[in-house]
């Protein structure tokens, strides 16, 4: 059975941050391209970050999106199964519920997300 576990949401004001893991479980980990999406009330889910599977030799190749350049950044821990989200110089507007995901083996794995809540 193969389960994501996010952690470590929380309020926090403008300008600080939080660091999201999450703990992935019932996969061969170093194999799957593994992904932070967010979804705010009325809006589309959105891609935030992905590091890609680790492979032999390379080092993981990583995206940000737009919105996150420049201030978030996302590692992976094959050892621990997990992988992280750190998120600097936040933003009323990054407020969202984040979410995990798993692509692995031919499917798509969610987990259950985390609320990130930034005051001005």
């Amino acid at each position: 059975q193969v389960q994501l576990v996010e952690s470590g949401g929380g309020l926090v004001q403008a300008g600080g941050s939080l660091k999201l893991s999450c703990a992935a479980s019932g996969i061969i980990f170093s194999g799957a391209t593994m992904g932070w999406y967010r979804q705010a009330p009325g809006n589309q889910r959105e891609l935030v970050a992905q590091i890609s599977a680790t492979l032999d030799s390379m080092l993981d190749s990583t995206y940000i999106g737009d919105r996150a350049k420049g201030r978030f950044t996302i590692s992976r821990d094959n050892a621990w199964q997990t992988i992280y989200l750190q998120m600097n110089s936040l933003k009323p507007e990054d407020t969202s519920i984040y979410y995990c995901k798993a692509d692995w083996s031919g499917r798509a794995y969610w987990g259950q997300g985390t609320q990130v809540t930034v005051s001005p």
